[in-house]
Formats: structure tokens, C-alpha cells, sequence
């Protein structure tokens, strides 16, 4: 059994059992995903397409946000909305089809809102990250219609080390003159375990290796490029620091614990920026003239947060196992014209969740869990486009799957609960959603998976009340409040296999919207912006991700393995197609091991698309080539050396994933240094 991980555009690879074991040493990690249901799942035995990031990928992992990290595995994308913001984009589905979690709760932030708005939760601070792509309702509500992306983190530390353990990364790289420290320990005295840990990043404007507007955008407006030489690209710069501490009593039948973290982060918004008027007094020599100044927008996030976690195994009655976790958070969002403050986007709230995990018979397994979350949001500002707005949700949902010699089966059953009360009005929503699925285990090396799903999704906020300027995506948007749910039923077919030498997974997968939610434009302008309205059609999406290794030659701790990944998604609605749907992509990597050395290169084509929506340019095919080299001084995997080189080419990289692709190409040729240490 082998379970696949992908990072960023890095690397493929096999994991054992014993390799997962060194992300917490001394504490025995199982071979499952934590994210997919509350029991346990082996990785390579799920009907779901499932990721998993480890800690040790994480440490060689670019320094950016949430999207950019993940971006590059195959089906996953990023909003890539300057370097302060990116949020994973699921085939082709993103803002609130994508629900982000912490340890399995929501994040209580406003970054499904706009991508403009960041992630409160950097991949810095994680232990591992699991990514479901597909539908994933059932276990966590609508807000995962499309996907579910869990960064996990051990700040509610669940095991007692019988020493400190912990980690420290430290690295620079050239593109943007930046520096990223990060580290974090925990100790036990008895029961009790302590934990600790900062991070903090900072970068100024990246280099480009063309200008800022695409060739495509300029020739749009009538003008033909007199030059096409790069330089930095304005208002890209990052500053961002966290840090946290908890504690947890750790016994024989499990733990309880709390944590606190604080965010606070700064960065530029490249391309946008706001008109200042001015009025001389009488007597200057300009006599009431007016003239306008632009000032850049830069952004504030501050967030903190508190959450409380635990477990407890001992049975009762038909269960044998507790789980619940509750967080809360104030988020505050504030848009900055120059030195003026804008906008501002609030956010506080608290979430709980509980899994009642039932005694395992005869290969049945399963759990019955409930969800709760209340949050407020407000904006203040001229550019406020959605009112104060209080969202209550409850859920209650059952899993269950049976496992027999070679064969099983699984299903579940999910109602939710939404209540949105606003200035502008209140709606209430309840929403069913199921699945079933099968599997065929013919050996160990073997798994065939297939599963039917009906999602239900109730609008959001900005898709109900939403009435103004919404400068990030040069719009102004006006909701619909009386949208209906939307409902995606899915099929997801699973081949997986696993092998001594060859490992490989393929997934195919069809959905269809019944009342998709789109902002669509009506030819009419507003504020100087075109006006986007929302209004709901069918929609039909498929595609397929692969993902194959192959380990070439293996001797003596010595190895060779050659890697490929490749996605394609395409989506067509009555509309037209949907905006922003991510070309295919194709990754080919070779890796080198030994006990002190290692070396990746890597080959990444993502292909052009012309499939646009109104308002949206097409955009080109490109290439970039990435390489790393490492070196473990002692023979020891957990002390790392690397130099990291990406875009190696400096090729013009523009995704069309993001809003701003033709204003803002993503970083050029980079070279990054660093040393990475667990203990």
C-alpha cells in the first residue's frame, strides 16, 4: 500500500508507513486520511481522489500561500491573486465550492468571498495538508460541493513525545528577495504536552520576465507593445507572521486540548489601485484645481483564533470512539488606499463539530456526526457590496462502509440546515445529500472504486444579497435573493495500483448542476464597472487526473524514479461556458535518492485555452522546467540542505485561474535556498 503526495509542482511519490512515521517521531502514524471520514481509510482504498502533503514536502515547498503550494497537483489550481493571496481551485471550482478547513473546522474567515482575500492559515504552520477533490458534502456540507482542502497542524499537540520534537525551516529566494523562518516544538511534563510555534515571511515586489499586461490585454484596448521586457511587478509584496501555542492532557484513552494563534499579515494588490482627488485652497497658485493621484491598494488580515479539540476511545454502547472539535475566530480584512483606510470585511464566529465513530464489526465501519457554525460578517466601506449578514448552520450526517474479502461497499447521508439573516433580507435553506459507491479489491496491488453522489449547496451571502462595486474582480455585482439551492449529482470512477516498482491512480469524473450559480454580466455598466448579475442555469463538468511512478533502479538506499501527473476539467453551462476553467497540464519529474544526496528535475506543460467566458481573454500554452538538488550532511532524512531553482526558463507563466492573469504574470526565474530539521 503506498499513499501519493504531490506538492506544489514538485514531486510524486511513493510513502511508506515508516517514512510517515518520521513526520511525528516517536508516535506511530497510520497509512489513512484523516480528512475523507471520521474512521479510519487507507489511503489507497478510497472511491474519493484523495492528496496528501507531508510535513517533509512541505519543508522543500515554495514559501507562499495555500494555492500557490498546491497548485500543480493534478485537478488543483490556485486563484493566484498577487503573492499575498491564493486559494486552491478544484476542477475548475472555487470561492465557496472549495471549503478550506483547520483540523477539520472551517476557517471563519471571509477568503471564500473574493480572491483577493487571503487564506488565514499558511502551509508554514501545518504538519500535513489533505486535499479531496470531488464532492465531499457529505462530511462537511455544501461548502464542499467541489472539494475540501484540510491543513492540519499538531498545535493541539495528540500524542506524548518522550522527548521535544519539532522543526525549523529556514530559507531565501532570489525573485523576490524574500526570507521565510518558521519553526515549532513540544514537550511533555506527564500527561501534559506543550506546544509552540512561529512563522514568519516576508518578500518584497517579484520579477517578471515580460510586462505586467498580456499581449492579449494590450492588443484588446488598441495599442500594439513597443517592448517586451520585464522588470518587477508593483505591489506584490508580502509580510506575514503567526504564531501559537496549546496544550493538551494526553492519557491511555486519549487527549483533550486548546490552542490560540494569531495571524497578521500585509501584501500588495498588483494592478489595483485607488483615485485620490485633492482641492488647493483659495490664494495657491493652482486656484481650486482638482487633480487625482492614484494610490496603491494593500491589504491587512488580522485574525485570532482559539480552538478546542479532543478524543476520547473507550466504548459505549454501539460506539467506540468520540471525536469533537470547536473553534472560534475574529477576522478583520481591511483594504487600504495608500495610507487611508477603505474597505474593511469582519468576520467572527465559532464552529463545532462531533463524530461518534461506531465499533468496527466484521469489516463495517462507520460514524454518525453533527456541525454547527454561527458567523457574522460585515463590511464597512464605499465599496462594501455585501451587507452585515448573520449565517447559521446545522448538520447531521451518517457514514458507513463495509469492507469484505476483495469487494465492499459504502454510503452516506448528510441534511443541512442554512439561515442567512441580513440588512437586505433573510433566507433559510435545507438541503439533503447522499452518496453511495462500491469497490473491487482483486489483490492487494489492485483497487476499482466508482461512486454516485447527490451535493446540495445553499448561496451565499454575496450570491443572495451582494449590491455594489467589487473592485478585485472589476465588477460591480448584484445578487439574486431568491436563488434556490444548487445540486450537483457527480459519478467518480477510481483506478488504483500499487505495486514494488509501479504505482499509479486514475480518476474519471462527470457532474451535473441543477441550478449552477454564476455571475453573469448584463451589458450594463455601473460606477464604471460592468455589471455581473447572479443567476442560476445547468452546468456539466468532467475530466480526469492521472498520476504514475515508476522506480527505475534501486540499490543499497539508492534510488531512480520517474514520475508523470496529468489533468484536464472542461465546463459548459446554458450559458456558455463557465470563467476562469483551468487548461490541461502534464508533469514529467525524475528523482534521485541516497543517503546524503537528492535531485529532482521537472517538466511541467499546461496547455492554452481559448474555451472563455464573456469579459475573459484566452490565454497561451507554457513551459517551465524546475530542479532541486539536496544534501542530508549526516545520512539523516530529517536535516536537509536544498536549492530549489523554478521556472528555471523565466517563461511567461499567466494562470487562468486567476482574475488578474492578464495584468499580472506570475513570478519569473527563481532560485531558492534553505535548510530544513526535524527533531
Amino acid at each position: 500500500m503506498s499513499v501519493r503526495i504531490l506538492f506544489g509542482a514538485a514531486s510524486l511519490a511513493a510513502l511508506s508507513t515508516a517514512a510517515m512515521a518520521e513526520e511525528a517521531p516517536g508516535h506511530d502514524v497510520s497509512e489513512v486520511v484523516i480528512t475523507a471520514a471520521p474512521y479510519a481509510v487507507e489511503a489507497g482504498a478510497m472511491t474519493a481522489s484523495v492528496a496528501v502533503v507531508t510535513r517533509q514536502d512541505l519543508d522543500l515547498a515554495p514559501q507562499a500561500g495555500l494555492g500557490e503550494v498546491l497548485a500543480g497537483m493534478p485537478g488543483l489550481r490556485s486563484t493566484a491573486f498577487g503573492a499575498g493571496a491564493s486559494r486552491p481551485v478544484v476542477r475548475g471550482l472555487s470561492g465557496p465550492r472549495v471549503l478550506v478547513l483547520n483540523n477539520g473546522v472551517g476557517m471563519i474567515d471571509a477568503s471564500a468571498l473574493s480572491p483577493d482575500h487571503q487564506v488565514a492559515s499558511d502551509p508554514g504552520e501545518a504538519e500535513r495538508i489533505e486535499v479531496l477533490r470531488g464532492p465531499s458534502a457529505l462530511a462537511y456540507g455544501g461548502s464542499a460541493i467541489g472539494g475540501v482542502v484540510n491543513v492540519i497542524d499538531e498545535r493541539i499537540p495528540t500524542h506524548r513525545p518522550e522527548k521535544p520534537e519539532g522543526r525549523v525551516n529556514v530559507s531565501g529566494a532570489t525573485v523576490d528577495d524574500s526570507y521565510s523562518a518558521s519553526a515549532a516544538v513540544r514537550a511533555a511534563a506527564g500527561p501534559l504536552v506543550f506546544s509552540l510555534d512561529g512563522l514568519k515571511r516576508k518578500s518584497d515586489d517579484y520579477e517578471i520576465p515580460v510586462p505586467a499586461e498580456s499581449v492579449r490585454q494590450i492588443l484588446s484596448e488598441g495599442e500594439f507593445p513597443e517592448s517586451r521586457k520585464g522588470g518587477k511587478l508593483e505591489n506584490t509584496a508580502v509580510d506575514l507572521e503567526a504564531y501559537g501555542a496549546g496544550v493538551s492532557y494526553v492519557g491511555a484513552a486519549g487527549y483533550l486540548g486548546v490552542a490560540v494563534k494569531h495571524t497578521d499579515t500585509s501584501y500588495g494588490v498588483p494592478g489595483h489601485s485607488h483615485e485620490h482627488e485633492h482641492e488647493h485652497e483659495e490664494g495657491e497658485d493652482h486656484d481650486h484645481e482638482e487633480h487625482e493621484e492614484e494610490a496603491p491598494v494593500t491589504i491587512g488580515l488580522k485574525q485570532t483564533r482559539v480552538d478546542l479539540r479532543g478524543e476520547y476511545d473507550g466504548a459505549f454502547g454501539p460506539f467506540a470512539k468520540l471525536k469533537f472539535s470547536g473553534g472560534w475566530a475574529d477576522y478583520k480584512h481591511t483594504e487600504f488606499e495608500g495610507d487611508e483606510v477603505g474597505t474593511r470585511f469582519l468576520s467572527d464566529g465559532v464552529e463545532g463539530r462531533l463524530d461518534l465513530v461506531q465499533a468496527e464489526r466484521d469489516g463495517w465501519k462507520g460514524a454518525v456526526g453533527f456541525q454547527a457554525l454561527r458567523r457574522d460578517f460585515d463590511a464597512q466601506g464605499d465599496e462594501a457590496y455585501v451587507p452585515k449578514t448573520r449565517i447559521t448552520e446545522f448538520g447531521a450526517f451518517t457514514q458507513q462502509r463495509v469492507d469484505k474479502d476483495g469487494w465492499g461497499y459504502e454510503g452516506g447521508l448528510r441534511v443541512d440546515q442554512r439561515k442567512l439573516d441580513s440588512l437586505a433580507g433573510e433566507r433559510d435553506f435545507t438541503n439533503i445529500s447522499g452518496s453511495v459507491g462500491a469497490f473491487l479489491k482483486p489483490s492487494d496491488a489492485w483497487f476499482f472504486g466508482v461512486a454516485l453522489s447527490r451535493n446540495g449547496r445553499a448561496p451565499t451571502e454575496a450570491e443572495l444579497f451582494a449590491n455594489g462595486p467589487h473592485v478585485a474582480t472589476r465588477g460591480f455585482e448584484i445578487g439574486n435573493p431568491d436563488l434556490d439551492s444548487e445540486i450537483a449529482y457527480s459519478l467518480e470512477a477510481t483506478l488504483h495500483y500499487g505495486g514494488d516498482r509501479l504505482d499509479a491512480d486514475l480518476h474519471l469524473f462527470a457532474a451535473k448542476y441543477d441550478g449552477f450559480i454564476d455571475a453573469r454580466p448584463t451589458g450594463e455598466e455601473e460606477d464604471g464597472l460592468a455589471v455581473f448579475a447572479y443567476e442560476q442555469t445547468d452546468a456539466d463538468f468532467h475530466g480526469f487526473e492521472a498520476e504514475v511512478s515508476y522506480r527505475l533502479w534501486e540499490q543499497d538506499r539508492k534510488s531512480f524514479t520517474l514520475e508523470a501527473g496529468a489533468d484536464y476539467v472542461r465546463g459548459d453551462t446554458d450559458l456558455g461556458a463557465p470563467a476562469r476553467i483551468p487548461p490541461y497540464s502534464v508533469s514529467v519529474r525524475g528523482i534521485a535518492d541516497s543517503p546524503h544526496w537528492g535531485g529532482k528535475l521537472e517538466v511541467r506543460q499546461v496547455g492554452k485555452q481559448t474555451r472563455v467566458a464573456e469579459f475573459e481573454l484566452p490565454t497561451d500554452a507554457y513551459t517551465v522546467l524546475n530542479a532541486r538538488v539536496s544534501y542530508k550532511p549526516f545520512g539523516d532524512p530529517r536535516m536537509e540542505f536544498y536549492i530549489d531553482g523554478r521556472n528555471l526558463t523565466d517563461a511567461e507563466v499567466r494562470e487562468h485561474t486567476s482574475f488578474l492573469k492578464d495584468i499580472a504574470p506570475s513570478p519569473g526565474r527563481s532560485v531558492r535556498g534553505g535548510v530544513a530539521w526535524r527533531f
